[in-house]
């Protein structure tokens, strides 16, 4: 449980609609931690970027155990992929899972790309309460993937029935969705920490889930309704 469940900004200088604002922000939009440092300036607001980068690394975690028990069901027809991320000059490898309608399943951050890291990620995904039973999982040509579906398979953690497709043009669905993803982790130049990087990889995560109408009571498109919704999983009016 978090520490923050009862009053997550309890002793912050800032207003928590403020705070809140800067983090949805950064999450969902291209932009800097200076890019925001400006915008708050032009509201009369003067905010250091470092207090807003501490912001994000704070709420992004809450934000996405916040929002996981309104996810909506996803279908059991799964794409699975992965991509890379700049960290310490380094690439490590994001993780994914889409339903076959585009919705995310789960992430992974992981310093590797081998079978060990496939079976990680697959056995996180497989466990997710939200997530459908799977029916088929499809991969690209990654040996990895067969090996650790297999072992799934043997240890019982995998559906009897479930199958495995090594077919790449079934995964255009998941490559499109990794360049948002991408998008965003643009203008920070890379992250500095595995750990940093994390934090705010789940902050980006669960806010393209919003933004393509995976929460229950809010569709894609609604903007307004996002933003009350992430007001009211923190209590915060607005």
């Amino acid at each position: 449980m978090s520490n923050y469940s009862e009053n997550p900004f309890k002793w912050r200088h800032f207003q928590s609609d403020l705070i809140l604002l800067c983090v949805r922000w950064y999450l969902r939009y291209s932009l800097s931690y200076r890019d925001l440092e400006e915008m708050m300036l032009e509201r009369g607001l003067q905010v250091d970027h470092t207090t807003i980068y501490r912001w994000v690394q704070q709420y992004a975690p809450e934000l996405e155990r916040r929002c996981r028990p309104h996810l909506k069901p996803t279908t059991d027809s799964w794409r699975v992929d992965e991509t890379y991320i700049k960290v310490k000059k380094q690439w490590v490898y994001l993780y994914r899972a889409l339903d076959s309608q585009g919705k995310t399943l789960n992430f992974w951050l992981s310093p590797t790309r081998d079978g060990e890291a496939a079976k990680r990620f697959l056995l996180k995904t497989l466990t997710a309460s939200y997530c459908s039973q799977s029916r088929v999982i499809n991969v690209d040509k990654n040996a990895a993937y067969p090996k650790a579906f297999s072992e799934l398979k043997a240890a019982g953690s995998i559906p009897e029935g479930c199958k495995l497709r090594q077919i790449k043009y079934l995964n255009n669905i998941v490559e499109q969705d990794h360049r948002f993803i991408k998008r965003l982790t643009k203008p920070g130049m890379g992250f500095f920490s595995f750990e940093t990087a994390w934090r705010t990889l789940q902050g980006f995560e669960v806010m393209n889930m919003l933004r393509k109408g995976q929460l229950q009571g809010v569709e894609k498109g609604d903007v307004r309704g996002q933003v009350t919704l992430v007001a009211g999983l923190f209590t915060v009016a607005i």
